[in-house]
Protein backbone atom coordinates (compact mmCIF):
# COMPACT_ATOMS: atom_id res chain seq x y z
CA UNK A 1 0.00 0.00 0.00
CA UNK A 2 1.05 3.49 -1.16
CA UNK A 3 2.52 5.29 2.03
CA UNK A 4 2.04 9.03 2.83
CA UNK A 5 6.08 9.22 2.55
CA UNK A 6 5.47 7.97 -1.03
CA UNK A 7 2.52 10.13 -2.19
CA UNK A 8 4.09 13.13 -0.10
CA UNK A 9 7.30 12.08 -2.89
CA UNK A 10 5.10 11.66 -5.82
CA UNK A 11 3.22 14.98 -4.80
CA UNK A 12 6.62 16.92 -5.23
CA UNK A 13 7.70 15.21 -8.13
CA UNK A 14 4.11 17.27 -9.00
CA UNK A 15 4.99 20.57 -7.88
CA UNK A 16 6.56 22.19 -11.13
CA UNK A 17 3.12 21.48 -12.85
CA UNK A 18 1.22 22.66 -9.61
CA UNK A 19 3.14 25.43 -9.97
CA UNK A 20 2.69 26.28 -13.21
CA UNK A 21 -1.35 25.69 -13.24
CA UNK A 22 -1.74 27.71 -10.15
CA UNK A 23 0.15 30.46 -12.17
CA UNK A 24 -2.25 29.96 -15.34
CA UNK A 25 -4.82 30.32 -13.59
CA UNK A 26 -3.62 33.12 -11.23
CA UNK A 27 -3.26 35.02 -14.51
CA UNK A 28 -6.46 34.15 -15.50
CA UNK A 29 -9.29 34.84 -12.32
CA UNK A 30 -12.77 34.34 -12.86
CA UNK A 31 -15.40 36.16 -10.97
CA UNK A 32 -18.48 33.92 -9.84
CA UNK A 33 -20.25 31.00 -12.78
CA UNK A 34 -18.02 32.73 -15.20
CA UNK A 35 -15.57 30.09 -14.45
CA UNK A 36 -15.50 28.92 -18.02
CA UNK A 37 -11.43 28.75 -18.86
CA UNK A 38 -10.93 27.60 -15.51
CA UNK A 39 -13.84 24.47 -15.59
CA UNK A 40 -12.27 24.06 -19.31
CA UNK A 41 -8.41 23.38 -17.51
CA UNK A 42 -10.09 21.07 -14.93
CA UNK A 43 -12.07 19.40 -17.37
CA UNK A 44 -9.41 19.05 -19.73
CA UNK A 45 -7.08 17.22 -17.45
CA UNK A 46 -9.85 15.11 -15.86
CA UNK A 47 -10.08 13.48 -19.35
CA UNK A 48 -6.21 13.14 -19.76
CA UNK A 49 -6.20 11.09 -16.64
CA UNK A 50 -9.40 8.48 -17.46
CA UNK A 51 -11.95 9.95 -15.15
CA UNK A 52 -15.61 10.53 -16.49
CA UNK A 53 -16.34 14.09 -16.90
CA UNK A 54 -19.35 16.18 -16.40
CA UNK A 55 -19.48 19.71 -17.12
CA UNK A 56 -21.62 22.49 -16.36
CA UNK A 57 -22.98 21.33 -13.26
CA UNK A 58 -24.52 24.02 -10.79
CA UNK A 59 -23.36 26.30 -13.80
CA UNK A 60 -19.75 25.88 -14.68
CA UNK A 61 -18.88 23.24 -12.07
CA UNK A 62 -17.05 20.48 -13.05
CA UNK A 63 -17.19 16.92 -11.88
CA UNK A 64 -14.35 13.38 -12.18
CA UNK A 65 -15.76 10.24 -11.64
CA UNK A 66 -13.01 7.40 -11.36
CA UNK A 67 -14.20 4.19 -9.60
CA UNK A 68 -11.13 2.02 -8.28
CA UNK A 69 -10.08 -1.26 -8.74
CA UNK A 70 -9.45 -2.77 -5.73
CA UNK A 71 -12.00 -5.29 -4.17
CA UNK A 72 -13.09 -4.69 -0.83
CA UNK A 73 -16.49 -6.16 1.00
CA UNK A 74 -17.52 -2.58 1.18
CA UNK A 75 -17.25 0.35 -0.76
CA UNK A 76 -18.02 3.81 -0.90
CA UNK A 77 -18.10 7.22 -2.52
CA UNK A 78 -15.46 10.04 -1.47
CA UNK A 79 -16.67 13.58 -2.86
CA UNK A 80 -13.08 16.31 -3.08
CA UNK A 81 -14.09 19.31 -3.40
CA UNK A 82 -12.26 22.19 -4.86
CA UNK A 83 -13.30 25.81 -5.68
CA UNK A 84 -12.31 27.97 -8.89
CA UNK A 85 -13.76 31.35 -8.57
CA UNK A 86 -11.88 34.77 -8.22
CA UNK A 87 -12.70 38.09 -6.56
CA UNK A 88 -13.46 41.41 -7.79
CA UNK A 89 -10.45 42.97 -6.81
CA UNK A 90 -7.52 44.93 -8.54
CA UNK A 91 -4.33 43.06 -7.77
CA UNK A 92 -1.83 45.20 -6.47
CA UNK A 93 1.34 42.03 -6.34
CA UNK A 94 3.92 42.83 -9.23
CA UNK A 95 4.38 39.57 -10.20
CA UNK A 96 5.38 38.05 -13.90
CA UNK A 97 1.77 35.92 -13.41
CA UNK A 98 -0.42 39.07 -12.67
CA UNK A 99 -3.87 39.20 -13.43
CA UNK A 100 -4.46 40.40 -16.58
CA UNK A 101 -8.23 41.08 -15.90
CA UNK A 102 -8.01 44.33 -14.38
CA UNK A 103 -10.61 44.29 -11.26
CA UNK A 104 -10.25 40.63 -10.92
CA UNK A 105 -7.83 38.75 -8.85
CA UNK A 106 -7.11 35.16 -7.33
CA UNK A 107 -6.69 36.97 -4.09
CA UNK A 108 -7.89 33.63 -1.44
CA UNK A 109 -6.16 30.91 -3.25
CA UNK A 110 -8.89 29.14 -4.92
CA UNK A 111 -6.11 29.04 -8.41
CA UNK A 112 -4.10 27.27 -5.62
CA UNK A 113 -7.44 24.99 -4.83
CA UNK A 114 -7.36 24.21 -8.27
CA UNK A 115 -4.19 23.21 -9.25
CA UNK A 116 -4.25 21.00 -5.80
CA UNK A 117 -7.16 19.36 -6.60
CA UNK A 118 -6.02 18.33 -10.22
CA UNK A 119 -2.76 16.82 -8.53
CA UNK A 120 -5.05 14.52 -6.33
CA UNK A 121 -6.94 13.67 -9.60
CA UNK A 122 -3.64 12.74 -10.67
CA UNK A 123 -2.28 10.61 -7.49
CA UNK A 124 -5.41 9.10 -7.01
CA UNK A 125 -5.75 7.75 -10.49
CA UNK A 126 -1.77 6.41 -10.85
CA UNK A 127 -3.12 4.08 -7.47
CA UNK A 128 -6.11 3.31 -8.78
CA UNK A 129 -5.38 -0.27 -8.38
CA UNK A 130 -4.79 0.19 -4.47
CA UNK A 131 -8.34 1.73 -3.44
CA UNK A 132 -12.35 0.35 -3.95
CA UNK A 133 -15.29 2.76 -3.82
CA UNK A 134 -15.11 5.65 -6.32
CA UNK A 135 -13.73 9.16 -6.10
CA UNK A 136 -15.60 12.05 -7.04
CA UNK A 137 -13.72 15.29 -7.62
CA UNK A 138 -15.30 18.67 -7.77
CA UNK A 139 -14.22 21.69 -9.32
CA UNK A 140 -17.12 23.95 -8.00
CA UNK A 141 -18.06 27.85 -8.52
CA UNK A 142 -19.26 30.62 -6.88
CA UNK A 143 -17.82 30.05 -3.73
CA UNK A 144 -16.80 33.72 -2.84
CA UNK A 145 -20.26 34.89 -3.19
CA UNK A 146 -21.64 31.32 -1.21
CA UNK A 147 -23.66 30.34 -3.53
CA UNK A 148 -22.08 27.16 -5.92
CA UNK A 149 -21.94 24.26 -3.85
CA UNK A 150 -26.27 24.98 -3.53
CA UNK A 151 -26.04 25.20 -7.21
CA UNK A 152 -24.07 22.40 -7.54
CA UNK A 153 -25.88 20.02 -4.60
CA UNK A 154 -29.57 21.23 -6.86
CA UNK A 155 -28.11 19.69 -10.24
CA UNK A 156 -27.17 16.55 -8.09
CA UNK A 157 -24.04 15.92 -6.88
CA UNK A 158 -24.43 14.26 -4.07
CA UNK A 159 -26.02 11.64 -6.03
CA UNK A 160 -25.24 9.05 -9.29
CA UNK A 161 -23.98 8.13 -6.76
CA UNK A 162 -24.60 8.86 -3.65
CA UNK A 163 -21.50 10.91 -1.86
CA UNK A 164 -21.09 9.02 1.98
CA UNK A 165 -18.25 11.44 2.95
CA UNK A 166 -16.46 14.62 1.77
CA UNK A 167 -13.06 16.06 1.98
CA UNK A 168 -12.43 19.70 1.48
CA UNK A 169 -9.19 22.05 2.01
CA UNK A 170 -8.16 25.88 2.32
CA UNK A 171 -4.83 27.33 2.14
CA UNK A 172 -4.43 30.12 4.29
CA UNK A 173 -1.70 32.51 3.90
CA UNK A 174 -1.74 33.49 8.03
CA UNK A 175 -0.87 29.76 8.32
CA UNK A 176 3.01 29.07 8.48
CA UNK A 177 3.82 27.37 5.13
CA UNK A 178 4.29 23.42 6.71
CA UNK A 179 1.38 23.97 9.38
CA UNK A 180 -1.45 21.69 8.74
CA UNK A 181 -4.91 23.16 10.82
CA UNK A 182 -7.57 19.93 11.42
CA UNK A 183 -10.51 20.58 13.98
CA UNK A 184 -12.82 18.90 15.29
CA UNK A 185 -16.53 20.37 15.36
CA UNK A 186 -17.19 23.78 13.88
CA UNK A 187 -13.98 25.52 11.80
CA UNK A 188 -15.64 27.98 9.91
CA UNK A 189 -18.89 30.00 10.86
CA UNK A 190 -22.38 30.68 10.31
CA UNK A 191 -22.68 33.88 8.30
CA UNK A 192 -25.14 36.20 7.83
CA UNK A 193 -25.50 39.86 6.81
CA UNK A 194 -28.13 42.83 8.14
CA UNK A 195 -29.11 45.95 5.85
CA UNK A 196 -30.21 48.69 8.26
CA UNK A 197 -31.99 52.14 7.20
CA UNK A 198 -32.66 54.56 9.96
CA UNK A 199 -35.29 57.03 8.83
CA UNK A 200 -35.57 60.52 10.38
CA UNK A 201 -36.44 63.84 9.19
CA UNK A 202 -34.10 66.23 7.30
CA UNK A 203 -33.12 69.74 8.52
CA UNK A 204 -30.48 72.79 7.95
CA UNK A 205 -27.66 71.83 10.31
CA UNK A 206 -27.49 75.13 12.00
CA UNK A 207 -30.82 74.15 13.35
CA UNK A 208 -30.90 70.01 14.80
CA UNK A 209 -33.62 70.92 16.37
CA UNK A 210 -36.02 71.03 13.47
CA UNK A 211 -35.26 67.81 12.75
CA UNK A 212 -34.07 64.40 13.76
CA UNK A 213 -31.09 63.34 13.20
CA UNK A 214 -30.96 59.90 11.10
CA UNK A 215 -26.69 60.07 11.45
CA UNK A 216 -26.46 60.71 15.08
CA UNK A 217 -29.32 57.77 15.47
CA UNK A 218 -27.11 55.31 13.58
CA UNK A 219 -24.20 56.30 15.47
CA UNK A 220 -26.56 55.23 18.63
CA UNK A 221 -27.60 51.95 17.08
CA UNK A 222 -23.90 51.25 15.86
CA UNK A 223 -22.61 51.25 19.53
CA UNK A 224 -25.63 49.75 20.82
CA UNK A 225 -24.86 46.83 18.37
CA UNK A 226 -21.38 46.13 19.94
CA UNK A 227 -23.19 45.09 23.48
CA UNK A 228 -24.69 42.26 21.73
CA UNK A 229 -22.19 39.87 21.85
CA UNK A 230 -20.77 41.18 25.26
CA UNK A 231 -23.83 40.88 26.91
CA UNK A 232 -26.23 39.03 25.12
CA UNK A 233 -24.08 35.86 23.52
CA UNK A 234 -22.90 33.11 25.78
CA UNK A 235 -19.28 33.88 26.41
CA UNK A 236 -18.57 30.30 25.76
CA UNK A 237 -20.15 30.76 22.35
CA UNK A 238 -17.35 32.80 19.76
CA UNK A 239 -19.76 35.52 17.42
CA UNK A 240 -19.06 38.64 16.01
CA UNK A 241 -20.93 41.83 14.43
CA UNK A 242 -19.39 44.07 12.31
CA UNK A 243 -20.38 46.86 10.69
CA UNK A 244 -19.00 47.41 7.26
CA UNK A 245 -20.36 50.25 5.64
CA UNK A 246 -22.39 53.42 6.35
CA UNK A 247 -24.38 55.87 3.92
CA UNK A 248 -25.72 58.99 4.43
CA UNK A 249 -25.77 63.08 3.61
CA UNK A 250 -25.07 65.55 1.11
CA UNK A 251 -23.26 68.14 2.48
CA UNK A 252 -21.64 69.49 5.39
CA UNK A 253 -24.78 71.85 6.74
CA UNK A 254 -27.50 69.71 5.95
CA UNK A 255 -29.07 66.90 7.86
CA UNK A 256 -30.31 64.34 5.65
CA UNK A 257 -33.61 62.35 5.63
CA UNK A 258 -32.57 58.76 5.80
CA UNK A 259 -29.26 57.08 6.57
CA UNK A 260 -28.10 53.19 5.70
CA UNK A 261 -25.88 50.80 6.96
CA UNK A 262 -24.94 47.25 6.74
CA UNK A 263 -22.85 44.46 8.03
CA UNK A 264 -21.84 41.20 8.79
CA UNK A 265 -23.05 38.28 11.49
CA UNK A 266 -20.68 35.82 12.54
CA UNK A 267 -21.37 32.65 15.12
CA UNK A 268 -21.01 28.90 15.54
CA UNK A 269 -24.15 27.83 16.29
CA UNK A 270 -27.12 28.65 14.42
CA UNK A 271 -28.89 29.31 17.43
CA UNK A 272 -26.20 32.15 18.20
CA UNK A 273 -27.31 33.32 14.82
CA UNK A 274 -30.95 33.76 15.27
CA UNK A 275 -29.97 35.08 18.57
CA UNK A 276 -27.98 37.97 16.81
CA UNK A 277 -30.71 38.43 14.27
CA UNK A 278 -33.06 39.16 17.38
CA UNK A 279 -31.06 41.10 19.02
CA UNK A 280 -29.90 43.49 16.03
CA UNK A 281 -33.72 44.29 15.14
CA UNK A 282 -34.49 44.74 18.30
CA UNK A 283 -31.72 47.57 19.49
CA UNK A 284 -32.03 49.06 16.10
CA UNK A 285 -35.70 49.38 15.91
CA UNK A 286 -35.50 50.30 19.59
CA UNK A 287 -32.48 53.05 19.98
CA UNK A 288 -34.86 54.79 16.48
CA UNK A 289 -37.80 54.69 18.12
CA UNK A 290 -36.47 56.13 21.20
CA UNK A 291 -35.14 59.07 19.23
CA UNK A 292 -38.35 59.97 17.55
CA UNK A 293 -37.05 58.15 14.06
CA UNK A 294 -37.70 54.67 12.33
CA UNK A 295 -35.30 51.76 11.61
CA UNK A 296 -35.87 49.49 8.78
CA UNK A 297 -33.68 45.96 9.28
CA UNK A 298 -33.52 43.51 6.72
CA UNK A 299 -30.93 40.57 6.28
CA UNK A 300 -29.76 38.17 3.87
CA UNK A 301 -31.56 35.79 2.32
CA UNK A 302 -30.11 33.29 4.09
CA UNK A 303 -27.87 32.17 7.00
CA UNK A 304 -24.85 30.14 5.82
CA UNK A 305 -24.46 27.16 7.99
CA UNK A 306 -21.23 26.65 9.79
CA UNK A 307 -18.59 24.63 8.68
CA UNK A 308 -18.68 21.19 11.20
CA UNK A 309 -15.89 18.54 10.97
CA UNK A 310 -17.39 15.26 11.58
CA UNK A 311 -14.54 13.97 14.93
CA UNK A 312 -14.15 10.23 12.97
CA UNK A 313 -12.87 11.98 9.49
CA UNK A 314 -10.93 14.66 10.91
CA UNK A 315 -9.02 12.33 13.48
CA UNK A 316 -8.15 10.26 10.41
CA UNK A 317 -7.27 13.58 8.52
CA UNK A 318 -5.50 14.67 11.97
CA UNK A 319 -3.59 11.39 11.94
CA UNK A 320 -2.57 11.60 7.99
CA UNK A 321 -1.08 15.03 8.62
CA UNK A 322 1.05 14.46 11.73
CA UNK A 323 2.56 11.38 9.31
CA UNK A 324 3.18 13.98 6.69
CA UNK A 325 4.61 17.28 8.57
CA UNK A 326 5.13 16.12 11.74
CA UNK A 327 2.92 16.14 15.11
CA UNK A 328 4.12 19.23 16.01
CA UNK A 329 3.30 20.84 12.91
CA UNK A 330 -0.03 20.45 12.83
CA UNK A 331 -3.11 22.61 15.07
CA UNK A 332 -6.38 20.79 16.44
CA UNK A 333 -7.74 24.07 17.33
CA UNK A 334 -6.76 26.06 14.12
CA UNK A 335 -10.46 27.69 13.42
CA UNK A 336 -11.79 30.98 11.44
CA UNK A 337 -14.59 32.85 11.25
CA UNK A 338 -14.68 32.57 7.70
CA UNK A 339 -17.41 31.99 5.46
CA UNK A 340 -17.44 28.92 3.28
CA UNK A 341 -20.00 27.28 1.41
CA UNK A 342 -18.18 23.52 2.02
CA UNK A 343 -20.85 23.50 4.73
CA UNK A 344 -23.37 22.53 2.46
CA UNK A 345 -21.83 19.59 1.50
CA UNK A 346 -20.86 18.63 5.19
CA UNK A 347 -24.45 19.54 6.11
CA UNK A 348 -25.75 16.86 3.97
CA UNK A 349 -22.69 13.92 4.34
CA UNK A 350 -19.90 13.49 7.50
CA UNK A 351 -16.44 14.54 6.45
CA UNK A 352 -13.93 17.09 7.13
CA UNK A 353 -12.63 20.54 5.67
CA UNK A 354 -8.77 21.13 6.65
CA UNK A 355 -6.49 24.37 6.46
CA UNK A 356 -3.04 24.27 4.81
CA UNK A 357 -0.09 26.56 6.15
CA UNK A 358 0.54 28.97 3.10
CA UNK A 359 2.41 31.87 4.81
CA UNK A 360 5.86 32.66 4.86
CA UNK A 361 6.94 36.32 6.40
CA UNK A 362 10.59 35.59 5.68
CA UNK A 363 9.49 35.49 1.88
CA UNK A 364 6.97 38.38 2.14
CA UNK A 365 4.05 36.04 2.22
CA UNK A 366 2.33 37.38 5.32
CA UNK A 367 -0.89 39.24 3.70
CA UNK A 368 -4.13 38.38 4.48
CA UNK A 369 -7.12 36.75 2.35
CA UNK A 370 -8.74 39.18 0.23
CA UNK A 371 -6.31 41.88 0.17
CA UNK A 372 -5.08 42.84 -3.49
CA UNK A 373 -1.46 42.00 -1.97
CA UNK A 374 -2.56 38.42 -0.87
CA UNK A 375 -0.19 35.58 -2.36
CA UNK A 376 0.65 32.47 -0.91
CA UNK A 377 3.81 30.24 -0.57
CA UNK A 378 3.75 27.79 -3.17
CA UNK A 379 5.83 24.83 -0.94
CA UNK A 380 2.46 24.65 0.22
CA UNK A 381 0.93 22.95 -2.98
CA UNK A 382 2.56 19.60 -2.97
CA UNK A 383 1.66 19.11 1.27
CA UNK A 384 -1.77 20.15 0.40
CA UNK A 385 -2.27 17.47 -2.58
CA UNK A 386 -0.18 14.97 -0.17
CA UNK A 387 -2.82 15.55 2.78
CA UNK A 388 -5.55 14.82 0.51
CA UNK A 389 -4.51 11.94 -1.53
CA UNK A 390 -3.55 10.11 1.75
CA UNK A 391 -6.64 11.21 3.55
CA UNK A 392 -8.32 9.61 0.26
CA UNK A 393 -7.05 6.63 0.31
CA UNK A 394 -6.71 6.02 3.92
CA UNK A 395 -10.65 6.59 3.57
CA UNK A 396 -11.37 4.36 1.11
CA UNK A 397 -9.67 1.29 2.47
CA UNK A 398 -10.95 1.54 5.60
CA UNK A 399 -11.82 -2.23 6.17
CA UNK A 400 -15.30 -0.58 8.07
CA UNK A 401 -16.61 2.50 7.05
CA UNK A 402 -16.17 5.06 9.38
CA UNK A 403 -18.93 5.96 11.75
CA UNK A 404 -20.21 10.37 11.64
CA UNK A 405 -20.57 11.26 15.75
CA UNK A 406 -23.62 10.22 17.44
CA UNK A 407 -24.73 7.45 14.72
Amino acid sequence: MTTVELLRGEADALKERMISVRRDLHAHPELAFKEVRTAGVAAQRLAELGYEVQTGVGKTGVVGLLDGEKKATHSQVLLLRFDMDALPILEANDLPYRSASDGVMHACGHDAHTSVGLAVADLLARHRSEWPGTVKIIFQPAEEIVEGALAMIKDGVLNAPKVDRALSMHVDSMLPCGMIGMTDGPVLSATDDFYITVSGRGAHGSSPHQGADPLVGSAQIITALQTIVTRNVNPLDPAVVSVGYIKGGTATNVIPDAVEFGGTIRSYKMEVAALLRERIRAIAEGVAASLGMRATVAFAERVTPPTVNDPATAALVRDIARDLVGADHVSSTHRLMWAEDAAYYLREVPGAFVFVGAGNPSRGIAEPHHSPRFQIDEDALPIAAALLSASALALLNRSTPLQPAGA
